[in-house]
């Protein structure tokens, strides 16, 4: 499981024209599930997600979590993240979980970190094709990859 994530001072998911869902400051995470991927990996991530020090304190020092500054999270599902580029110019797609493995994780993965972050957070719509506006505070971004756990 991969997760891209982005501080943001604000992120919105559109969808056919219509605004679906929204936030300001937080967290952008793009989320790429893999078919391996299980629950041990979604509550490594959110529990890593949620304690994050990436936003600044009172020294402008990357001291603290997205719950210390009541940040929101907006989760997009990107499987994208699991490109394979070895060969050729075309990526492969081959690692990235089939929609019926990865939708229940997705799910999953949304009602940990809202456990979590003990706040509601917001999604884009799985499967669908969306316009994906962000803000990036710093620019921060930061990779993550449940697997290789860095």
């Amino acid at each position: 499981m991969r997760v891209l994530i982005q501080r943001v001072k604000k992120a919105s998911v559109t969808i056919e024209g219509e605004i679906f869902s929204e936030i300001n400051q937080g967290l952008l995470i793009f989320l790429g599930i893999e078919a391996g991927d299980n629950q041990e990996d979604i509550n490594w991530l959110t529990g890593k997600i949620a304690r994050l020090r990436i936003f600044s304190d009172e020294n402008d020092a990357m001291n603290l979590s997205v719950q210390d500054v009541n940040g929101d999270c907006l989760v997009v599902s990107q499987f994208t993240l699991h490109a394979n580029t070895k060969k050729g110019n075309r990526p492969s797609f081959i690692n990235a979980a089939k929609s019926e493995i990865a939708t229940p994780l997705y799910e999953k993965f949304v009602l940990q970190l809202e456990n979590e972050i003990n706040k509601k957070v917001n999604t884009g719509c799985f499967g669908a094709m969306m316009d994906v506006a962000l803000v990036n505070d710093g620019p921060v971004t930061i990779w993550i990859d449940s697997k290789i756990r860095e």
